[in-house]
C-alpha cells in the first residue's frame, strides 16, 4: 500500500458516494477476468456483497469460489449464487464451492473474509460471563470481553487463512468484513505482507446519517473523517461553507427531541468532545467508560436495539442467523425476491476501481504507518505509528493508497489512544496464545475497568477461557 494526501481523495470520494446512490458505475472496462473468493460464505454478506460484484458494468466476468466449513450452508450458497448469476443475466461467470479453502484458493485475485468461528455457540458466554462481573454489553465483538473473545477465537484462523495466501495467491488483496475488525487488521498488519484491508459501513452509513440529522443533502454535504474503526470522528462537517456542528449541537443540546433519541450517546459524545463518531449508541457505548458502568447511567443514555440495549447481539443473533437462512431458501423457492440494488459496501468499488484503473475513495482499516515524513510517517500522527486506524483511502489499479490525515484533536485522538492500547494487547494475545497478554488487554479496556477491580478482571478472563475452551486451542 502507498501513500497519498487528504486532498487527493475529493474526486474519487464523490465518485463512490454518487454512484452508489444512482446505481451507476465508474467508468472504463475491465481487462481481465477475475477471481473472488468468498470465506465464510454462509455469511449474511455473501447474497449483498456476490450481488454488488455482479452488478459492475464492464468487469469481464471470471471464477466466484465459495469457501464454508458448514456443508449445508455453503451448498445453499452455491445454489443461490447459481441463480443470482442466471437472474440477473450476468455473463463469464462460473461458481465453485468447497469446504477447503486450498482447494479453491490458488490464483485469486480477491479473498473477501467473512469467517465467525464457533457460529453461534459462544455469543451467549461472550455476554453472559462478564455480565456476572457487573459488566453490561450491547453488541460485544469488536471491543471488551465479548469482542477480545471473538478475537481470540478467530484471528488464529484468519492468520492462518492469510498464510495459505501468500503460498497460494500472493498477489491477492483481501478485504476483511470480519470483526473485530482492529485486531483483526492489526494481527494481519503484523504477522504477514499480504495487503489487508478492513472494511466497514459505518462511515457510508453516519455520513448519510448526517446529512439527514442536519437537513442539507447529501450530495453537497463536505466531510473529513478520520480514526479507528468504530471510532472515527468527523472532524470537519459542511454544507455549502458553512460548518453545520453549531446547527447539530442546538438541536440536541438538551438531550431531547428526535435527533437526540436517535443516537443519545453518539450526540452526547459530540457535545462533550466536540465531532460525532461513525459508530451506533450501542457499540460506541462499549468504547468508553462513561455510559454503561451503572443502572442510572445506561437508563439515561441509553435505549433499545442498536441504540445501547442491553445484550441486544447475544439475545438476537440467533434468531437473526436462522432468519438469514430460512431467507435463502425462500429465495431458492421464488417466495423472496434476490434484491439487484447495488450496496453501499466498499467491496465491489474496490474491485471495480483496481480493474478498471478508474481512482475511488473508500474508508479503510489499514496500519497507521506509511513512508516518509518527519513524524516517523504515519497517517494519523498523534496515533501509535504500529497500530490500526480508519482514514480515506485511494483506490486504483496499484491497490490501496490510505491517505494521510495529520493530527486528530487531542481529546478525540486520546480516546482512540485507550483503545489501540487495548487492541495491541489483544493482537499479542492472539498471534501469542497468551492468556496473561489477554487479561492484560481488558485491564486496559475502558468498560471493563470503569466496571471491576484488576482481580475481577483477571477472575473474569480466566472463567472465560475455560468456557470457551473447545474454541481456543493452544492457548497458555
Amino acid at each position: 500500500m502507498t501513500e497519498t494526501t487528504a486532498q487527493e481523495t475529493t474526486v474519487g470520494h464523490a465518485a463512490h458516494t454518487q454512484a452508489a446512490d444512482s446505481q451507476r458505475g465508474l467508468p472504463g472496462q475491465g481487462l481481465r477476468p477475475i477471481k473472488l473468493v468468498m470465506l465464510g460464505a454462509g455469511s449474511m454478506f455473501t447474497p449483498r456483497l456476490v450481488r454488488d460484484v455482479l452488478g459492475v458494468p464492464g468487469l469481464r466476468g471470471g471464477e466466484i469460489a465459495l469457501v464454508d466449513i458448514d456443508r449445508e450452508r455453503l451448498e445453499v450458497m452455491h445454489r443461490l449464487i447459481q441463480k443470482l448469476i442466471a437472474d440477473t443475466g450476468a455473463r463469464g461467470w462460473t461458481v465453485t464451492a468447497s469446504p477447503d479453502r486450498t482447494e479453491v484458493m490458488a490464483g485469486a485475485h480477491y479473498l473477501v473474509n467473512c469467517i465467525e468461528v464457533s457460529g453461534v455457540e459462544c455469543v451467549a458466554l461472550d455476554n453472559d460471563i462478564p455480565l456476572k462481573y457487573g459488566i453490561d454489553q450491547c453488541i460485544g465483538d469488536t471491543i471488551g470481553p465479548g469482542g477480545l473473545f471473538k478475537a481470540l477465537r478467530t484471528v488464529p484462523v484468519f492468520l492462518e487463512v492469510l498464510r495459505d495466501a501468500e503460498r497460494l495467491c500472493p498477489e491477492a488483496l483481501v478485504l476483511n468484513y470480519t470483526n473485530p475488525m482492529s485486531i483483526m487488521c492489526l494481527a494481519a498488519g503484523r504477522s504477514s505482507w499480504i495487503p489487508v484491508v478492513g472494511l466497514c459501513h459505518s462511515v457510508q452509513l453516519t455520513s448519510h446519517k448526517l446529512a439527514r440529522d442536519a437537513g442539507v443533502p447529501f450530495e453537497e454535504l463536505a466531510w473529513e473523517c478520520a480514526g479507528i474503526n468504530h471510532l472515527s470522528w468527523f472532524t470537519r462537517l459542511e454544507h455549502q461553507g458553512r460548518d453545520l456542528y453549531p446547527l447539530l449541537r442546538e438541536k440536541v443540546e438538551h438531550g431531547e427531541g428526535e435527533v437526540y433519541e436517535s443516537d443519545p450517546v453518539r450526540y452526547d459524545m459530540m457535545l462533550h468532545f466536540g465531532a460525532f463518531i461513525t459508530e451506533s449508541s450501542g457499540h460506541l457505548s462499549e468504547y468508553l467508560p462513561y455510559y454503561r458502568k451503572r443502572k442510572d447511567l445506561i437508563e439515561t443514555y441509553c435505549r433499545d436495539g442498536y441504540r445501547g440495549g442491553s445484550r441486544f447481539y447475544a439475545s438476537n443473533w440467533p434468531d437473526w442467523r436462522r432468519g438469514n437462512d430460512e431467507e435463502r431458501l425462500a429465495m431458492l423457492r421464488g417466495e423472496k425476491e434476490l434484491s439487484f440494488k447495488r450496496s453501499w459496501e466498499y467491496a465491489s468499488w474496490i474491485i471495480e476501481a483496481r480493474e478498471k484503473n478508474s481512482p475511488v475513495c473508500i474508508h479503510g482499516n489499514v496500519m497507521n504507518r506509511a513512508a516518509g515524513g518527519d513524524d516517523g510517517g504515519t497517517l494519523i500522527t498523534n496515533l501509535p505509528a504500529d497500530g490500526c486506524v480508519e482514514v480515506a483511502c485511494m483506490i486504483d489499479r496499484n491497490g490501496v493508497h490510505p491517505t494521510r490525515y495529520g493530527k486528530l484533536p487531542p481529546q478525540m485522538a486520546a480516546v482512540c489512544d485507550w483503545n489501540m492500547r487495548v487492541f495491541d494487547l489483544a493482537a499479542t494475545a492472539c498471534m501469542e496464545r497468551s492468556k496473561e497478554a489477554a487479561i492484560h488487554a481488558l485491564l486496559l479496556d475502558p468498560l471493563s475497568a470503569a466496571v471491576c477491580s484488576p482481580a475481577e478482571i483477571r477472575r473474569m478472563t480466566l472463567e472465560m477461557f475455560d468456557a470457551e475452551a473447545d474454541f481456543l486451542p493452544g492457548y497458555h
